[in-house]
């Protein structure tokens, strides 16, 4: 058969992503979003999002792509994902106006055989409701991590797909798709898939309380959490791939969305969830880790010091400060003096009276009585200790994700705080 061609409604984080994955695969792409705007942007080369890889698939593949904010464009595509983000409030609720906004352009244009698939999470009992025939209407669960997108999406390790009937065969040109990845298929209910995003992300959530827990305990007991881990993982009913990181609390939106949809479903229906409330005090209380430490160890004491920080992103590789617990930790310090640095989002985003930008991150280190390291990115790693020494006027370094290499920031003279282990302080002479 020919190959069929895809259609994506929504060209934000998602929408961009798996765009690329279908044209690595070797599909013609029909790229449609009512922002005339972004479209522009987009013809012109410029993306709106950050991910290691994606300018480049663009770039390789840009023959095979048609950027449109004209809905009737989307007549060409075989079957259309709804693939625009789904924004949520303070609360985790999400506002599906868009998304809604969305599938009712692609319902007018999908042709006769068309298919729509929701790419985008929606609460379970959604996908049902929409005004598509049952037999080629289907929701699709996305498991993209923000600064891993492409590669995820590249090689998924399974599929699962939501369906008015488990039982009865994918379309052809859904099929055709799909089987390009190589990858188990597991087809369910609507309301199964739908449910299905919000349980890989509870899980993840237990992992990370149970990691911050014990973590912290490791700080006061004198225990090192990154000895304990490789016991973990060699453990079969926990595993390798087990998520076993300590952090700052759980960020960046999604998590917190799943979480309060359990929250609410649980209380319409009269089920337990006081586990899932544990977790978010879990994750709070965490999250404050930084303020707490750099309180302690400086302000406290010296209230008119300078701290640089390194990072405002949520993640590395990633522009996103929803819930950035690096601006969290610089909400709770109104009073200090601040210089800092991130690689793709401006100080700004900080909004803070007190705060300065620098261009480069030793920059930001220069003169400052301590140094927060609170997002990860890969350029902080590359930073030799002996270089932080220097640029610092004091000697606290608080690096939570352990950024720097333990040993060479101690015979540089550092004092690291680091998530999981008591204080390391350097010999002083």
């Amino acid at each position: 058969m020919t190959p069929p061609v895809i259609g994506f409604a929504g060209l934000t984080h998602l929408g961009l992503v798996y765009g690329a994955s279908a044209l690595a695969k070797g599909f013609r792409v029909i790229a449609f979003d009512p922002d005339a705007q972004l479209v522009e942007g987009l013809n012109a080369g410029r993306l709106p999002v950050l991910e290691p890889g994606l300018d480049d698939l663009y770039r390789e593949h840009r023959a095979r792509v048609e950027f449109s904010c004209d809905e009737r464009s989307l007549q060409q595509a075989d079957l259309i994902f709804i693939s625009g983000d789904v924004a949520t409030d303070d609360s985790g609720r999400s506002d599906l106006t868009k998304t809604n906004a969305l599938i009712a352009s692609a319902a007018r244009q999908l042709r006769g055989d068309g298919l729509l698939v929701v790419l985008c999470q929606v609460p379970p009992g959604f996908t049902r409701t929409i005004s598509v025939p049952l037999e080629r209407r289907f929701y699709q669960v996305e498991t993209l991590v923000f600064g891993q997108a492409v590669e995820r999406a590249l090689r998924p390790e399974r599929f699962i797909v939501g369906c008015a009937d488990p039982e009865r065969e994918l379309p052809a040109a859904y099929r055709a798709l799909l089987s390009a990845y190589a990858c188990p298929v597991l087809k369910m209910g609507y309301e199964s898939a739908e449910l299905s995003k919000i349980a890989i992300n509870c899980c993840l959530v237990a992992s990370v309380a149970v990691t911050n827990t014990l973590a912290e305990l490791c700080e006061s007991i004198g225990a090192a959490w990154s000895e304990i881990v490789p016991a973990l993982k060699l453990d079969r009913r926990i595993g390798q791939y087990a998520y076993l990181a300590p952090g700052l609390g759980i960020a960046g939106g999604n998590l917190e969305r799943d979480l309060a949809t359990v929250i609410r479903f649980a209380a319409e229906r009269g089920t337990d969830s006081g586990v899932v409330r544990a977790w978010i005090e879990n994750s709070r209380h965490r999250r404050d880790w930084a303020a707490h430490t750099i309180r302690a160890a400086l302000l406290d004491a010296k209230p008119g010091a300078t701290v640089a920080v390194w990072g405002l992103a949520y993640k590395e590789n990633t522009h996103s400060v929803k819930n950035s617990p690096s601006l969290a930790t610089i909400a709770q310090l109104p009073g200090a003096k601040l210089k800092l640095h991130d690689p793709v989002v401006s100080a700004q985003a900080a909004n803070h009276a007190n705060a300065e930008s620098a261009a480069e991150p030793l920059a930001a280190a220069q003169g400052a009585d301590a140094l927060m390291i609170l997002t990860p990115w890969p350029q902080y790693r590359a930073i030799a200790p002996a270089a932080i020494a220097r640029a610092l006027r004091g000697r606290i370094v608080l690096d939570p994700y352990a950024v720097l290499d333990l040993k060479a920031a101690l015979a540089a003279g550092l004092d690291v705080y680091t998530l999981g282990r008591p204080p390391a302080r350097a010999a002083r002479g």
